[in-house]
């Protein structure tokens, strides 16, 4: 294990979902901006959380090459793309809103009883409240992993209660999985 301390079963199948812009704006845009090393991070995911399906929520597709290579490092570090539709006449307005696609996807991994143990998201946007405080009585959801707790929604820290969450700026998680220049 790389990061030796995996308290969960190591049978669990757990399944993430990441909003792809939401870690970006919370890393890249934070005080100071830190990048995340996406293959230490699913690392991370695997062995802390035991997620084995790793979806991230991209906003629409970018043909430019410098958003290709990003895609394709994701997907080599194991994480399954998943990319806003548009319409071709909304091309110029493409929003990377991927809110109500993570929403359902995790429902439609609950109705159609697709096996998996619990639930990781990955973002501190306040419209997934509903979603956590459903998992979490349906005894579904693991953990909140927002970018810092500064880009948390207010509602997590009021209703939520603190095993449910953690923020990946913290000393103790960044110091795992941070991109190092070499």
């Amino acid at each position: 294990m790389l990061f030796g301390e995996m308290w969960y079963n190591t049978i669990m199948n757990n399944q993430a979902f990441i909003d792809g812009q939401n870690l970006y704006l919370g890393t890249e845009h934070a005080k100071p901006a830190w990048h995340i090393d996406f293959r230490k991070f699913r690392v991370y995911l695997k062995e802390k959380y035991g997620v084995e399906k790793a979806y991230y929520f991209v906003g629409a597709y970018d043909s430019v090459v410098d958003a290709r290579g990003l895609y394709e490092s994701l997907q080599q570090a194991g994480y399954i793309l998943i990319f806003r539709e548009h319409s071709d006449s909304a091309i110029s307005k493409k929003k990377g809103n991927v809110d109500t696609d993570i929403v359902f996807t995790v429902m439609k991994h609950l109705v159609e009883k697709e096996r998996f143990d619990k639930v990781v998201l990955v973002s501190g946007d306040g419209d997934y409240f509903r979603l956590v405080n459903y998992l979490i009585q349906k005894n579904k959801f693991l953990k909140l992993l927002s970018p810092s707790k500064k880009s948390t929604s207010s509602l997590y820290a009021q209703r939520t209660a603190d095993i449910y969450r953690d923020f990946l700026d913290s000393a103790s998680i960044k110091r795992k999985i941070e991109y190092k220049k070499r």
